[in-house]
């Protein structure tokens, strides 16, 4: 399976469950790179709407692409799958352009689903089995909007550690679900 990243910035929730649009972090975007790169994902995507913080994606790409390449290489080679977008339908339309299917769309949160739920094993099993896409798709601020997560055909579970303390950055919880997905046999 050909498996494709998105980190929302639009629509999110804020602490009060307004929809607002958070601003990029530039440790997301390096790092969720990285690990992307890492465990072969196509393409990751950040949605933002605001042209301003889109600006500052194109230029970490920008940088990474010229003057970076020769200062370290592997992290020019991360950045090459980061991609941005204005809205999440910006995304599906060029991963059914590229794939010519929809892809299938997993949601994740902090919070536990139980409709529309799928293991990490069974959903590592279908990556490793079936061919067709998958997004993957990471939510800023206090979650994705409702709206967003009705598109959704799966959820994973949350992540949870041995406290009841569950509030990870998201490019922490982004590698800990790429390695239980597409990580190698232990």
């Amino acid at each position: 399976m050909n498996v494709y990243l998105t980190l929302l910035h639009y629509p999110v929730y804020n602490k009060n469950k307004q929809i607002i649009a958070t601003s990029i972090v530039i440790h997301d975007i390096h790092d969720m790179a990285r690990c992307g790169r890492t465990y072969g994902i196509k393409k990751f995507y950040i949605v933002q709407p605001f042209e301003g913080e889109r600006q500052i994606v194109r230029r970490i790409k920008n940088f990474w692409n010229t003057n970076g390449k020769s200062y370290n290489p592997n992290r020019a080679e991360a950045i090459k799958i980061v991609s941005v977008k204005r809205d999440i339908s910006e995304v599906l339309n060029e991963i059914k352009e590229t794939e010519h299917a929809k892809p299938i769309l997993i949601g994740t949160s902090a919070r536990r689903r139980l409709k529309k739920s799928i293991s990490y094993s069974e959903l590592s099993k279908k990556i490793k089995e079936d061919s067709g896409t998958v997004l993957l798709i990471f939510g800023t601020g206090w979650g994705i909007a409702e709206e967003i997560e009705d598109m959704f055909d799966y959820f994973l579970p949350p992540i949870q550690g041995k406290t009841n303390y569950n509030h990870l950055s998201v490019r922490s919880a982004a590698a800990i679900v790429m390695d239980r997905l597409l990580g190698g046999d232990r």
